[in-house]
């Protein structure tokens, strides 16, 4: 298992033949604010042609679109409260890829973890703590990768995480941890679906 930092790239496929599945894990600990809000993270995976926005808002996988057309990404649902009833990681939310299946259309796909209703409940990622990604060959639960985020966020409502990127025939993670303004409906709009 190799541990990222912010920046850094990484192959997931070479020297691997014949791994297609793999699993994304994410999470995270929240403070509860002063309001009584319990906070809800949502992971998305937005999938990007060579333009950096999604061909079609269908591309778009999240808790209103759990399953991509193509079948090949997949979001194992949305979590409300917490960790993963009999996740073995202790991940929030998981997001099941397979890299033989995705179309040819699409260079990247950008992982996501946004804060619902964040300016509603006065919620922000500076109260998010210990956020992690990790993926696992989901063929025989190994991880492959993991990257902890650190606690370099404030005022930020969406983050992206990371992104898959295809590299000749071969696949990618970039660890990017970028933060932004604007929860959800500002990541869409950044990354070209319509909202």
């Amino acid at each position: 298992m190799i541990n990222l930092f912010k920046g850094q790239k990484v192959d997931l496929t070479k020297g691997r033949p014949g791994m297609t599945k793999i699993l994304v894990g994410l999470g995270w600990d929240t403070k509860k604010y002063d309001g009584g809000y319990n906070f809800d993270l949502d992971a998305s995976a937005f999938l990007l042609g060579d333009n950096g926005k999604v061909p079609a808002d269908s591309d778009f996988v999240f808790y209103g679109n759990l399953k991509h057309a193509s079948g090949a990404v997949q979001h194992m649902g949305d979590n409300l409260t917490g960790k993963l009833e009999g996740s073995d990681a202790n991940d929030c939310e998981q997001i099941k890829i397979d890299l033989a299946a995705i179309p040819a259309n699409i260079a990247k796909i950008a992982i996501t973890v946004t804060i619902y209703e964040a300016e509603e409940r006065r919620q922000n990622f500076g109260q998010v703590s210990n956020a992690y990604v990790h993926i696992y060959d989901e063929t025989n639960s190994r991880e492959l990768i993991r990257y902890d985020l650190g606690e370099d966020f404030s005022v930020e409502t969406a983050v992206i995480v990371g992104e898959i990127y295809r590299s000749d025939v071969e696949w990618k993670f970039n660890a990017i941890g970028a933060g932004f303004q604007g929860g959800l409906r500002g990541l869409c709009i950044n990354l070209g679906v319509n909202v």
